[in-house]
C-alpha cells in the first residue's frame, strides 16, 4: 500500500478561510466519487463553516476527560478502520489532550497518510516552527503550539488561503469570525492591520519560496538548462573593484520593478578571472548586497564569461548586470572582453546590461593575468605559425636572395613568435622545420638534406638551440604565470573568508556552503568523533546527501587533526584545489570551536548573572530587610518595657507598626524567594484549567479597599495556569499599579479573550513609564523614578514576568490612554496549552 498524499491549505491569520475552502473541496470530491470523510473538523460557532459539514461524512470523535473536564479529538483508530481515500483534518498545530494517540495532531495525520490515506488539512503561517521568533517580534504572542516546517514542506499540495486584512477585519466586525463580545478585543490587539498585514508577507513569501524549491527541483530532475523567467533574478558580477558598489545599487533598483525581484551578487575567482579584486572592497560590497536584501556568492571558474553564464543559468537568473570594462582602446587588442564575450553568448532569454560608471576606460590596477598557462587559441596561433610560417617564408626567400645568415635571423624569428604564441611545443615543430628548410634550400649542396660546410652545421645547431631555449623559457614563464595567477585567486578566496570568520559573520552552516558553492560540489559535511575507535558524528552539514558515517564515503575528504574531517560529494578535486580545501577545513573547525566557545560564554554569562542576583539579595537582605526588623524590635522592646505607662492609643500603634513590618517582611521574603527559583529554574507550575474569577479576587486581598475596579466576565474562556503562580503575578502587578496610581483614583483590572489567549490588563492612571524603560522596569532590582528605598527591593515585576512565562505566558507594558500605564498579562486559554505545561500535581509545591 502507497502512501497517502497531504493537502494543506496555509492562511496567514484565522478567519481568511482555510477551513471553507477544505470543505468546499471536500465536496467536490464527493460529487465526483470520491470516499471522503470528516475526521475532525472545528467550525468554532461561524454558521457557514457549519452548514458546509452538511452532507459530509463525519467519524465520530474521541471523548477525554483531563482534571474533571470532557474534551473532543480525533479518533485516530476510527479513522484507520474506516479508511477512506480522502479525510478531512483541520488545524495540523494543535497540541492534543493527554491521553491521546499521539501528542500533536500532525503525528496522527502521519499514521493516517503511512496507511495510504489522503488527508487535506489547514494550519496558519504562525504555526511554523521556524517562524515562531518572527510572529513573537510581529504580535507580541508566542506560539505554544506549532508544527515542524518539513511536515508542511513535505506536503505535495499547498495551497495559500489569502485575503487582504481589511477584508479580515471586516469579516470580523460582521461577526464572521468571532462572537460579538470578542471582536473590539481581537481587531485591537491581535488582529491589528499592522499584524495581519506582516503575516500576510510571511504567508506569502513561505509559499512563493515552496514554489521556487518545486520549480529548482523539477527543472533538475528533467535537466532543464534554458532559463524560465517566472520571476525577475538579476546576477551581478563583480570584479572587486570600486564600481561594484554601482553595479549592486543599479541591480537592486531593477530588482524593485519586477515581482519578488531578487539579486545575487557574485565574484569569480580564478587564473584567467578579473583582476584588481580587493578582499576589503569585497568585503563592503558583500555587506551592501545583504543590506539591500540580496546575496552574495564566491565561485571559481577558469572561463569568466563562461562560469558567470553557467552560474546564472543555474539560479535561472533572467538578467546580468555587468560594468563597462574598465580596460582602455589599446588593451582591447588582447580579446573582446568579458562583458562583450557575455553579451554575445547569453543567449535570448538572459538579458546583459552594461552600467556605465566612473572607472570605465581608466585601465585596470593589475596586468591581466592569463589562465590556463596560454590558452587553447593562442596555441593553436603558435602551431600555424611554427609549422606554416617556416614554409611560407621559405616560399618568399626562393624569390629574393638575402644570404644565409639573414635567412637563418628570419627562421629564428619565426621560431621565437611559436614560442611566444603556442609555448614549447610549436617552437620545438618550428625549428625543427625551419632547420630542415635551412639545409635542402640554403646550405650547400642545394636541395639536398647534406651540409658540406661544417660551419653551416654550427650555425643549424645554433639555430636550433636559440630556438629550444626561448620556447623553454617562454613556457616556464606561461606556468608561472598560471601559478601565480592561481595562488592570488586563492589569496583572494581565503583572505575573503578568513576576515568574515574573524569578524564573526559566519557560521558553520554557511561556511560548509561557501565551501559547497565555491568548489561546485553536491553536498558538504564537517564530521568529528572524540576517539579513535569511536563513531564519527555531524556537527554541520548542507546540500543533499552528504555523508555523515564515514569521511571515506565521500568523493573528497580532507582531515581536521585527528579526530575531524570536512567531507564533501559531487566530484573528485585536482590536487591543487585540496590545498584550499584544507585551508576551508581549517576555518571550519575553528568556526565550531567558536560557537561552542560562545555557548559556554552564554553558560558563564548565565552563572555571572546568577552571582549578580545573589549579590543582590544579600544587599537587599543586609537593608531592605533590616529596617522592618528593626522598626518590629524597637515597637516590641516599647512594649515590654516597664519604665512606660502606654496608652491603649499607643499600644495600638505599636500593633499596628509590628504587624506592617510583618508584612512587609513577608512581601520581601517571598518576592526574595520566588526570584531565587526563578533565577535556579525550580520553578515548576502546576497548570490546570481555572477560571479567572476565581484566582484575580484572590489577588486583591492585601490592596486597600476601593482602591481597585475588577471588571472579569463569569462567560469568560478558562485559563490554563497555576492559580498560585498567577495569584502571586497578579497581586505583584496591583500592588505596583496602587503605589504609583493617583489618591482617589482606582486601579481598573479587567480581562478579556483573544482567540486562544486570555489578557488581564492592570491600568493605572499614574506618571507612566517612557518607552525606552518598559523593558527595563522588568529587571531584578530595579526602581523607576525616585520611589523611597521602603518601596521594596525592586522585584515585583520581575518576579510577575517570571511567573507568566513559566506558565506559558507573556508580560508587558503599554501606555494608558490618557496617561498611565497598563500591565498586560497574556495567558494561553484552556485547552490551547502544550502538553509539557501540562504536567500532573507533583507531592509538593515549589511555589506557595
Amino acid at each position: 500500500m502507497g502512501r497517502g498524499k497531504l493537502r494543506i491549505y496555509l492562511g496567514a491569520a484565522p478567519g481568511v478561510g482555510k477551513t471553507y475552502a477544505m470543505l468546499s473541496e471536500a465536496h467536490r470530491r464527493v460529487e465526483r466519487g470520491t470516499d471522503v470523510v470528516v475526521a475532525f473538523v472545528e467550525h468554532h460557532d461561524r454558521p457557514r463553516t457549519e452548514v458546509m459539514l452538511h452532507g459530509l461524512e463525519q467519524v465520530p470523535r474521541k471523548e477525554l476527560e483531563h482534571r474533571g473536564a470532557v474534551f473532543s479529538e480525533m479518533d485516530v483508530d476510527a479513522v484507520l478502520a474506516r479508511h477512506p481515500q480522502v479525510a478531512l483534518v483541520d488545524e495540523l498545530a494543535h497540541t492534543n489532550i493527554p491521553g491521546s494517540r499521539n501528542t500533536k495532531r500532525w503525528q496522527d495525520v502521519e499514521e493516517l497518510l503511512a496507511a495510504g490515506i489522503d488527508v487535506v488539512s489547514t494550519v496558519n503561517i504562525q504555526h511554523l516552527e521556524s517562524l515562531g521568533d518572527v510572529v513573537d517580534s510581529i504580535t507580541g504572542v508566542r506560539q505554544r503550539e506549532t508544527v515542524p516546517d518539513e511536515m508542511v514542506r513535505r506536503a505535495d499540495q499547498i495551497e495559500l488561503v489569502d485575503m487582504s486584512p481589511q477584508a479580515l477585519r471586516r469579516r470580523m466586525a460582521h461577526g464572521n469570525v468571532y462572537k460579538p463580545d470578542k471582536v473590539d478585543a481581537a481587531l485591537s490587539n491581535y488582529f491589528r492591520p499592522g499584524n495581519l498585514t506582516a503575516l500576510r508577507e510571511l504567508a506569502l513569501l513561505w509559499v512563493a519560496d515552496r514554489v521556487d524549491e518545486y520549480l529548482k527541483q523539477y527543472r533538475s530532475e528533467h535537466r532543464v538548462s534554458k532559463i524560465w523567467g517566472s520571476r525577475e533574478r538579476i546576477v551581478v558580477g563583480l570584479t572587486g573593484g570600486p564600481e561594484g558598489r554601482t553595479l549592486i545599487r543599479r541591480a537592486a533598483r531593477l530588482a524593485e520593478k519586477g515581482a519578488g525581484g531578487e539579486v545575487l551578487a557574485v565574484y569569480i575567482a580564478s587564473s584567467d578571472g578579473l583582476t584588481g579584486a580587493s578582499p576589503k572592497e569585497l568585503a563592503v560590497q558583500r555587506t551592501l548586497v545583504e543590506d539591500l536584501g540580496g546575496t552574495f556568492h564566491h565561485v571559481v571558474g577558469d572561463d569568466i564569461p563562461a562560469a558567470l553564464l553557467a552560474f546564472a543559468r543555474g539560479v535561472n537568473a533572467t538578467q546580468i548586470v555587468l560594468g563597462v570594462s574598465r580596460r582602455k582602446t589599446w588593451q582591447y587588442v588582447f580579446g573582446p572582453g568579458v562583458g562583450a564575450t557575455v553579451a554575445r553568448d547569453s543567449g535570448p532569454d538572459l538579458d546583459v546590461h552594461l552600467i556605465t560608471h566612473g572607472e570605465a576606460g581608466k585601465g585596470r590596477g593589475l596586468p591581466v593575468a592569463r589562465g590556463a598557462r596560454l590558452g587553447r587559441s593562442r596555441i593553436i596561433a603558435g602551431w600555424i605559425v611554427g609549422v606554416l610560417g617556416p614554409v611560407l617564408l621559405a616560399l618568399l626567400l626562393n624569390a629574393v636572395d638575402l644570404g644565409l645568415a639573414n635567412d637563418m635571423l628570419l627562421f629564428l624569428a619565426l621560431t621565437v613568435a611559436a614560442a611566444l604564441l603556442g609555448g614549447l611545443l610549436p617552437s620545438l615543430a618550428s625549428a625543427a622545420v625551419g632547420s630542415l628548410l635551412l639545409n635542402y634550400y640554403y646550405t650547400p649542396p642545394l636541395h639536398r638534406f647534406t651540409i658540406a660546410d661544417p660551419k653551416n652545421i654550427v650555425a643549424i645547431v645554433i639555430f636550433v638551440g636559440v630556438g629550444i631555449s626561448v620556447a623553454s623559457v617562454v613556457d616556464l614563464a606561461a606556468r608561472r604565470t598560471h601559478q601565480a595567477a592561481r595562488l592570488r585567486a586563492e589569496s583572494e578566496i581565503l583572505s575573503f573568508l578568513a576576515g568574515n570568520v574573524l569578524r564573526g559573520e559566519t557560521g558553520l552552516e554557511d561556511l560548509l556552503e561557501r565551501v559547497r558553492e565555491t568548489f561546485g560540489m553536491e553536498s558538504a559535511a564537517l564530521l568529528e568523533r572524540t576517539g579513535e575507535h569511536d563513531p564519527w558524528t555531524c556537527a554541520g552539514r548542507v546540500g543533499t546527501g552528504p555523508p555523515v558515517a564515514r569521511p571515506d564515503e565521500a568523493d573528497v575528504d580532507v582531515p581536521v587533526g585527528d579526530h575531524m574531517a570536512l567531507a564533501l560529494t559531487g566530484r573528485v578535486l585536482p590536487a591543487e584545489d585540496r590545498r584550499v580545501l584544507a585551508a576551508f577545513a581549517a576555518q571550519a573547525a575553528v568556526v565550531l570551536d567558536r560557537r561552542r566557545l560562545q555557548e559556554q560564554a552564554d553558560r558563564a554569562r548565565t552563572l555571572a548573572e546568577g552571582n549578580r542576583i545573589r549579590t543582590a539579595l544579600l544587599a537587599a537582605v543586609s537593608h531592605d530587610l533590616r529596617t522592618p526588623l528593626a522598626g518590629i524590635k524597637a515597637a516590641v522592646s516599647s512594649l515590654r518595657s516597664h519604665d512606660v505607662a502606654w496608652s491603649e492609643e499607643d499600644r495600638a500603634e505599636l500593633l499596628e507598626g509590628i504587624e506592617e513590618g510583618a508584612d512587609r517582611l513577608d512581601h520581601l521574603v517571598g518576592n526574595l524567594l520566588d526570584m531565587s527559583r526563578l533565577q535556579t529554574g525550580t520553578v515548576t507550575p502546576l497548570i490546570r484549567e481555572i477560571d479567572l474569577d476565581e484566582v484575580v479576587p484572590m489577588a486583591l486581598v492585601g490592596v486597600p479597599e476601593g482602591s481597585v475596579d475588577l471588571d472579569v466576565p463569569e462567560t469568560l474562556s478558562m485559563v490554563a495556569v497555576d492559580p498560585g503562580l498567577l495569584e502571586r503575578s497578579v497581586a505583584n502587578l496591583v500592588e505596583n499599579a496602587v503605589k504609583y496610581n493617583p489618591h482617589g483614583k482606582q486601579v481598573l483590572v479587567a480581562a478579556s479573550a483573544i482567540a486562544d489567549r486570555v489578557e488581564v490588563r492592570v491600568v493605572d492612571r499614574g506618571p507612566g513609564v517612557p518607552d525606552d524603560a518598559k523593558d527595563r522596569i522588568f529587571e531584578p532590582f530595579q526602581r523607576y523614578g525616585d520611589a523611597p528605598r521602603g518601596a521594596g527591593v525592586g522585584l515585583g515585576l520581575a518576579v510577575a514576568r517570571g511567573f507568566a512565562e513559566a506558565m506559558g505566558g507573556t508580560l508587558n507594558a503599554e501606555d494608558t490612554p490618557g496617561g498611565g500605564l497598563t500591565m498586560v498579562l497574556s495567558l494561553r486559554a484552556a485547552g490551547s496549552a502544550p502538553q509539557e505545561l501540562r504536567q500532573q500535581a507533583q507531592p509538593e509545591r515549589q511555589v506557595q
